[in-house]
Parts: structure tokens; C-alpha cells; sequence
């Protein structure tokens, strides 16, 4: 029985083809063009279901929710509870934006910034508002931060990130840095706590920075006390330029 029904079907794609072949047609060759396009159509449903099947993944992946830039406006829409890497992605936006009142929304009341540029951190909500405030005036109308890569932990709660500055898409020179932030829950959202800004130094002494550190280490070894006294003539001239 399954002999008679496979010769049968054999015999009917045969006939098939014949009169396809057979039949006048303006294209001399239809049915070999439906076969292939039926078997392209074939070969890219798959690889279209797996491509879609990817992009899912990519969206839900670890936390279920992500951050997605629309590609109307250029904003970033949040689906779920964000994460570290999406309160600072919003933090920089509003300072490209030159928002100081939205930006202040991702600031802690006792948020706690130290910038590598400057003797002294920024200690509470009002000095890092006032930094910040003298930062986007500083920046002008043109300048802003491109963010080029964000990487936060597990725990949701801390990201890093390097950026450089541009005007107008050009890269402003020595503007390139990184910066560390640790965030906090308060009222449902998270902010910002505490953050570490480190800057390109325009300064590029190359070698001689290794020559000095291991001037300096021989003689922090050889005299121990005097590693002692540099610190505290270091926390001496950050008192002082705090107080004036």
C-alpha cells in the first residue's frame, strides 16, 4: 500500500511537471521559478523566526525589562523598574539638556561626589546641585556628553561609565573620562549616592611618571614616616582651599 501510494505521488509531480512544461507561457520557465521562490521563502522563514526570537531575548534579558531608545524623538523609554545603568543614562541627559531641576531628581540628599579635578568632594545635595549648575553653564549650548559605554553590576545599584565631550559631533580634546556611581532607593526611584569622576589629564609626561613613582617609592621604603607627613600635608592643603 505505502508502494502504490508513494509511486502515485511520484507520478503526479511528474505529470505536474510535464504540463508546466508543456503549457505556453509568456516565462519559459515558471515552475522553476515558483520551486525556488518557494524554497527561498523556506530558507528565510527559519532564520526570521530565529532573528526575531534573538531581539526578545536581548529585551528581556537578565532583568525582563531594559532600557530602549525610540528612534522618533531620541528619548529613552523604561518598561519595568530601571536599573543603575538607566538612572545615569538619564542623569547625563539632563545635563545635555541643561535641566537642572529634572537632574536634581537623580540626586541624593546626601549624595557624596568626588571629582578627581578638584582638592575637595562634593558633599551634599546642595554642593553636587551647584557643581553640576556651574558645569552646564560651563558647557555652553553645543557641548555635550556622549556616553560610550555603561557596565553596572548584578546587585542593580552601582555602573560605570566613559564618555568624552563634543561640539557640534566633534570630539573636544582632553574631554575624555569615567566615572563610578553607587545608587540608592528613596521613594521608589533610585538616585544617585555617590559617584567617583576621573578626567584625561592634558598633561601627558609619558615615562617620567614612572620615573617618579619609583623616585617616591624608594623613598616612602627607605623613610616610612615620610609617606606619613606627605598625607597630612596633602589633607592640609585640601583644608585650606576648602575654607577659602
Amino acid at each position: 500500500m505505502a508502494v502504490a501510494v508513494n509511486f502515485s505521488a511520484q507520478a503526479l509531480r511528474q505529470r505536474t511537471c510535464l504540463r508546466a512544461m508543456a503549457r505556453p507561457a509568456l516565462d519559459p520557465f515558471p515552475f522553476q521559478k515558483s520551486c525556488q521562490l518557494e524554497q527561498k521563502r523556506m530558507k528565510k522563514q527559519p532564520q526570521g523566526i530565529a532573528i526575531k526570537r534573538t531581539e526578545t531575548n536581548k529585551l528581556t534579558n537578565n532583568r525582563g525589562f531594559s532600557s530602549i531608545r525610540s528612534s522618533n524623538n531620541g528619548s529613552d523609554l523604561i518598561f519595568g523598574p530601571p536599573s543603575a545603568a538607566d538612572t545615569i543614562k538619564h542623569f547625563y541627559m539632563c545635563i545635555n539638556n541643561k535641566n537642572l531641576k529634572k537632574l536634581g531628581d537623580y540626586i541624593s540628599e546626601d549624595c557624596y561626589i568626588e571629582d578627581c579635578s578638584f582638592f575637595n568632594p562634593f558633599n551634599g545635595k546642595k554642593e553636587v546641585m551647584h557643581f553640576f549648575d556651574l558645569l552646564m553653564r560651563s558647557m555652553g549650548r553645543n557641548v555635550k556628553f556622549i556616553i560610550e559605554h555603561v557596565c553596572d553590576e548584578d546587585d542593580e545599584f552601582t555602573a560605570g561609565v566613559n564618555w568624552h565631550l563634543e561640539w557640534k559631533q566633534t570630539q573636544v580634546p582632553f574631554t575624555r573620562g569615567c566615572s563610578f556611581y553607587e545608587c540608592s532607593e528613596e521613594g521608589g526611584k533610585l538616585v544617585i549616592k555617590k559617584a567617583l569622576i576621573v578626567i584625561e589629564s592634558p598633561i601627558k609626561p609619558g615615562g617620567m611618571v614612572l620615573v617618579l613613582l619609583k623616585n617616591v617609592t624608594a623613598i616612602f621604603d627607605e623613610f616610612p614616616h615620610a609617606a606619613q607627613c606627605m598625607q597630612h600635608l596633602t589633607d592640609i592643603l585640601k583644608l585650606e582651599t576648602y575654607i577659602d
